[in-house]
Order: C-alpha cells, then sequence, then structure tokens
C-alpha cells in the first residue's frame, strides 16, 4: 500500500539530497493527528549526526528533494519539532485504501510475514482435576485469538491442549471423588467443592455402589476433559490436539530424554537424584530431573513433551503459562538446548492472572477450597463474545480486572455490543439501500472523489494502518493490539454515521458512501474474526445509541 511507496520516495530524496539512508533503514509511521499530515519520518534526526548537518536543515533538504521528485498522492511536506518531516497526502491516497480493501475482500489485513512458519501453540492446559475456572478464560481467549493472528500472517498454526494426567494431582483428586462417593473424610489437602459432590452422585448412578478408588480417579478424570472441552466449545474454541503426559511415560520417551542427556553429558547424580546441568546454559542453578524416590520432576516431563513437539514436524513452539510459572521458563530452554535444539526454544509468553471481583468484592478461586466461580458460570449469563473481547481487552503481561456484574449487564459499558453494533449498522444500510431500489454500481464505476468529510476519511486512514497493526501484533504476539483497532475502528464508524448521511438524494455521494460502508464491513468483520468474535448482521438497539441516520 501506500507506506512503500513512500518509503521508497524518502529513500530517493536522501539520495539526492546527498544523505545515506539510516543503519536501520527509512522509518515511516502514521502520523498522530491529523494536523501533523498523514506520515511522518524521523530519517532526518538519524542522519544528522552523521553526516554533520543540523536535524532541521537535514529535514528541509529532504523535504526538498521529496517536492522535487513528489510521489503519488503527496500533497505538501512540513518540518516539525527538532527535524521531524511530516507528509500530507491528498485524499486521493485515502480512496486507494478503499480499492485496495474491496479488492483484497476477506483477505484485507492478511500478509505473509510469517509464511514458511509451523508452530505449536500450547495454551490453558489446566489439570484435569476441575471445571475450567473463570481467570483461565483469559488463556482460552488470548491463545485462541494468537493463533488466528498468526495463521493471519501466513503460519501454519496448531492448537494443542497438555493433559498432566500422570502426575499426582490427579491421584489427589480421584482420592477426594473417592471419599465424596464414600461419605469418608477428604484426604490431605484434598479438592472439595460442590462440583465433587455433584460428580460423586453421577458417578454412582453411572457406575453403582463398589467404585475403587483408582476407577474413581479415570472415571472423574474422563468426565473433567469431557466437560472442559464443552466449556471450550462454547466459547468458540477447537484445539487440533489433546496430549496426555501418560503418553510419554507409556512410549519411554521421559527416560529415552534421560538417556540422551546422560550420553550428552548434561547430568550428574547427586544426593541419590539426577540433576540436570541448566547452569551451563545460563539458568541460575542445575536442576532435579529424577528424585530420590525415583519419580521424574515436571521439568523430566516438560522436555520429554516438547521434544515430541519438535518429531511432529513444528519448527517453532509457543507456550502461553500464567506469571507464576516464570521461575521455569529458563531452565525449560536450558534443558531444551541441552538436547540439542535451537535456543530460546519455547518461547514462552507469560501472563498476569485475572482478579474475580463481584459487586467490587474479590472472589477468590481454588479448586481445593471449593470457591469456584467456573468459566460456564460466566458463559451461562454472558453471550461468548462478550467474555472474549473483555479478555483481550488488555495485554496478557498487564494484571486484568475482571468484574462479573459490569460483564454480566446487559449495557454498552460492554464494548463488544459497541462493535458489533457499528457491524450491524452496515448491514441495516445495506438492507436500507435494497429497500429503495437502490444497487451498488461497480466500485470502477463509483466517483470516490466526493469522499472528503473528515469522518470519511478517518475510517479510511484506519483501514489504511489496518495491515500493519495485524502483522505487528503478530510479531508481538499482542491480540489486543487489534482489540484495541476494532474498539476505536467501531467509534470511528459511528461518527460516520451520525455526521454523514449514506442514502441521499445526491446519487454520486450515496454510490461512494456505500462502498465506504463495505470497506467498513471488510475492515471491522476482519478484525473480528481474528478475535474470535462474531459480526452480526442484525441486533437489538441499546437505548443510549442513537436512533439509526438511514
Amino acid at each position: 500500500m501506500i507506506r512503500e511507496t513512500l518509503v521508497d520516495a524518502v529513500r530517493a530524496a536522501l539520495g539526492r539530497a546527498g544523505f545515506p539512508e539510516p543503519g536501520g533503514g527509512v522509518v515511516l509511521t502514521p502520523a498522530d493527528r491529523p494536523e501533523h499530515g498523514d506520515w511522518t519520518t524521523n530519517a532526518a534526526l538519524q542522519i544528522a549526526k552523521p553526516a554533520g548537518v543540523p536535524p532541521r536543515e537535514a529535514a528541509q533538504r529532504i523535504a526538498d528533494a521529496l517536492m522535487a521528485q513528489p510521489p503519488a498522492h503527496l500533497d505538501r511536506v512540513e518540518i516539525a519539532g527538532p527535524g521531524f518531516v511530516n507528509l500530507h497526502l491528498s485524499p486521493t491516497w485515502l480512496h486507494d485504501v478503499l480499492r485496495t480493501v474491496a479488492a483484497r475482500g476477506d483477505r484485507f489485513g492478511h500478509g505473509d510475514a510469517l509464511a514458511g512458519s509451523r508452530i505449536n501453540l500450547e495454551f490453558v492446559s489446566a489439570n484435569p482435576t476441575g471445571p475450567l475456572h473463570a481467570g483461565g478464560g483469559r488463556w482460552v481467549a488470548v491463545g485462541d485469538a494468537l493463533a488466528n493472528l498468526l495463521a493471519s500472517q501466513g503460519a501454519e498454526v496448531h492448537r494443542e491442549y497438555y493433559l498432566n494426567d500422570a502426575g499426582t494431582q490427579l491421584d489427589l483428586f480421584g482420592a477426594s471423588l473417592h471419599a465424596r462417593y464414600t461419605g469418608a473424610d477428604l484426604p490431605d489437602d484434598g479438592y472439595q467443592g460442590q462440583y465433587l459432590i455433584d460428580m460423586a452422585d453421577r458417578m454412582r448412578a453411572a457406575l453403582g455402589d463398589d467404585v475403587t478408588m483408582e476407577q474413581a480417579r479415570e472415571w472423574g478424570y474422563l468426565q473433567m476433559v469431557d466437560e472442559i472441552q464443552r466449556d471450550l466449545a462454547r466459547i468458540g474454541v477447537v484445539f487440533d490436539t489433546w496430549f496426555s503426559e501418560r503418553t510419554l511415560h507409556e512410549r519411554g520417551d521421559v527416560q529415552q530424554v534421560l538417556a540422551t542427556l546422560a550420553e550428552r553429558g548434561m547430568t550428574r547424580d547427586d544426593d541419590g537424584a539426577v540433576w540436570l546441568r541448566t547452569s551451563d546454559f545460563g539458568d541460575q542453578r542445575d536442576r532435579v530431573l529424577v528424585k530420590s524416590d525415583g519419580t521424574t520432576t515436571y521439568l523430566c516431563n516438560d522436555l520429554a513433551y516438547h521434544r515430541d513437539k519438535f518429531a511432529r514436524g513444528w519448527t517453532h513452539l509457543i507456550d502461553i503459562w500464567g506469571a507464576d510459572h516464570h521461575g521455569q521458563v529458563k531452565s525449560l530452554q536450558a534443558g531444551l538446548e541441552a538436547l540439542g535444539f535451537p535456543a530460546g526454544e519455547p518461547e514462552v509468553l507469560l501472563g498476569q492472572l485475572v482478579k474475580l471481583l463481584r459487586g467490587g468484592e474479590e472472589v477468590r478461586i481454588s479448586k481445593r477450597s471449593g470457591t469456584v466461580v467456573t468459566l460456564a458460570d460466566i458463559l451461562d449469563e454472558v453471550d461468548p463474545d462478550v467474555c472474549r473481547l473483555t479478555f483481550l481487552l488488555q495485554g496478557i503481561d498487564t494484571a486484568q480486572t475482571f468484574d462479573l456484574e459490569v460483564v454480566t449487564s446487559q449495557s454498552m459499558e460492554n464494548p463488544v455490543y459497541y462493535v458489533q453494533y457499528a457491524h450491524a449498522r452496515i448491514a441495516s444500510i445495506g438492507r436500507q439501500a435494497a429497500a429503495q431500489g437502490i444497487t451498488r454500481l461497480p466500485l470502477p464505476d463509483a466517483n470516490l472523489g466526493v469522499l472528503t468529510h473528515e469522518r470519511e476519511l478517518e475510517l479510511l486512514r484506519a483501514l489504511a494502518v489496518f495491515p500493519d497493526v495485524v502483522e505487528e501484533a503478530a510479531a508481538l504476539r499482542a491480540p489486543h493490539r487489534v482489540a484495541t483497532w476494532v474498539r476505536d475502528f467501531a467509534a470511528r464508524f459511528h461518527g460516520f454515521y451520525r455526521d454523514c448521511r449514506v442514502i441521499s438524494d445526491d446519487a454520486a455521494l450515496t454510490q461512494a458512501r456505500l462502498w465506504l460502508a463495505e470497506a467498513s464491513r471488510i475492515g471491522l468483520a476482519n478484525a473480528l474474526a481474528i478475535l474470535g468474535v462474531g459480526a452480526p448482521d442484525e441486533m437489538h438497539r441499546a437505548d443510549d445509541l442513537e436512533p439509526d441516520a438511514d
């Protein structure tokens, strides 16, 4: 689009002005405000010192060279601040944006920056010892949106859920369930909660009155996995693989990892335990792989699991973990490097947990204490789109407050309603045009030159930067940037809808605005698709939105 054309023009102007290209290349960014132009570059600031020229003098020489051979759509150039070069374009460039959006259709915003990448993305992976709690909904929303985001840039993405079904927690869960079934005392540090009592009743109905503890564990495990899958389906998330930790032990993968590390001289024996020399790879200290009682640690099992991911053909691994696991990141990366895999694998995204409130009071979450607000509880009251977009409005590296009373309220405080209503309004414009016998002309026959109102240009400017927003969000693993764009774009569309009547007596303007509405629909729908949020054609209008203008 226009950015590449302008970057080439600035690069050529630098040469004509006698300046070298900056070491990091020419950087062009959208201007913060319309009065500052459409795009700005700091090239003069970057080359001024090496060239021995004051920054503003360098900026003026670049500006003069640009205007001597202006690229298409460049109207004028201004020097601002210490030496920024602001480029003011004529509205014709934005009309080209509209044409590009229409031509790309549902591929608008997609790119090829990650083409050829084969990414295994593991997220959620909660222990199958209880229902997904509400805070886990954040990992659900972020992980699924990130998968969509990476795929939009050409990557092949595989969604994976890791079932920790071979450890002591599952044994404790089984013992707790069996205790509820028999009426015995719960084991020390056992799981509590009404869900276990209900599950024990269902188990009795399904299996009768003579269930062993091992049977209780296996029946309860399968029930919890089924429940987790149903909850995920309700919020629109489907995993490609549900990987069982037991597989690693049954196939001998864990022992193979231990043997390989020993052959490489990466382990040592001490106090009856086997240690991995992770300190050789930058970890703070060596880590235990096999405890003195002969059981393997989480790290040992994780090494076997991640080695299996590579064995299945994935070339890059991304895990989403809670911030409380930050101390395990370097150990896992060091262990994989010791096994011969690239340094820095897996890429681990650490997210802050969610603080749940109800009416301003914090709700504690614990499967063991029994105080559990589940994701299903929220989905019983709130549309999944509201839940997803609420979790996606902030980056996962920041703490998030999720007030159940606010989220479950049916009001315009839910930003998803504001966003979806923008899409519904666009659909209503099409229906109204059809009712009046107005057909949108082929785009080449529409006069886009009449789109000069600032509200119209705001929409087009926002559409112009959308592909860059998506590409940068994918590179930064930050789907919340797309959510921010969606919210801002919806606000711009509502402003356009209020101030610019789409269907009017001016046939040329009507056709141009119908095409602007269609381009807006494409951009909004594509962004919502990346976030995994629906784009409805009809919605009930909230009382605090102004009446439809058309």
